[in-house]
């Protein structure tokens, strides 16, 4: 699973790294190297609506890549209240085209969670006592990373209703008089970790490389068999792992030394 991550990088290097098209962020985030479940967390994905043409929502003009802040752990819209986003932080790729809290945001509503790395914990050898071992994974030449995600829409019941906005999602309508009625949620789709990561945990978030974003971002492909290639085992080639302190196992604990060797 993914649990923890860092993001410290700044918004403006996002825009720039991730080409992103659409500022929607309002204030942006701190950097923060201890990333859990519930926080705030910026997200890319492509936003717009299909044209009355039928072509393709990537070739609307109305459409663009654009960067939000969104909140760790999924809400999917028919949720009864947002409590059910602590389940919901990460998706098994082999299963999240058919788990019905994951499958309509497999299809439309894909995005991409920036980090510069992410935690896992390594239990200690059969017979030996103590606690995990925290360990840190990024790109060996400081790049960012980008998870594969889906993100949701959720109304709260709570809000009254306003005029409908046009320019939501297929699936979703968005009140064009208040936004705070709505709350972006996302998960990370995980999958089987190579042997080399594999040693510290079986699993680990899946990365798209840079040359497939535009696939796996566009939200008018709903299409199986051109998704499901995407979501290929994982490699572990340029990326390296270290431990790090035992600090990072408090989720009130942040700072640049997180992520430090010991």
């Amino acid at each position: 699973m993914c649990g923890r991550y860092a993001s410290a990088r700044k918004r403006i290097e996002l825009l720039e790294e991730f080409r992103v098209e659409r500022d929607r962020v309002g204030e942006p985030l701190q950097p923060d190297y201890n990333v859990a479940p519930t926080k705030p967390v910026y997200a890319v994905l492509t936003h717009g609506s299909r044209p009355a043409d039928g072509k393709r929502a990537r070739e609307s003009t109305d459409v663009s890549r654009e960067l939000r802040v969104v909140r760790w752990g999924l809400v999917p819209s028919w949720a009864k209240d947002r409590k059910i986003a602590s389940r919901l932080i990460n998706a098994r790729a082999e299963t999240v085209h058919s788990k019905p809290a994951f499958r309509r945001a497999f299809a439309h509503r894909r995005c991409l969670l920036p980090a510069d790395g992410y935690y896992e914990w390594q239990r200690p050898e059969a017979g030996n006592g103590g606690v995990k071992q925290p360990y840190f994974i990024s790109r060996g030449d400081g790049g960012p990373l980008a998870f594969a995600g889906l993100y949701e829409l959720w109304r709260d019941p709570e809000r009254p209703r306003g005029a409908l906005d046009s320019r939501a999602p297929e699936g979703t309508q968005l009140p064009a008089d208040d936004e705070r009625s709505w709350l972006w949620t996302a998960a990370i789709i995980t999958t089987s970790a190579p042997d080399d990561l594999g040693r510290i945990h079986d699993r680990m978030p899946m990365v798209v490389q840079p040359d497939r974003w535009s696939d796996w971002l566009d939200p008018e492909d709903d299409d199986p068999a051109d998704l499901m290639p995407l979501l290929a085992p994982a490699a572990s080639a340029g990326l390296i792992s270290y431990p790090v302190s035992t600090a990072v196992n408090s989720v009130r604990t942040n700072g640049p030394r997180l992520i430090e060797r010991v």
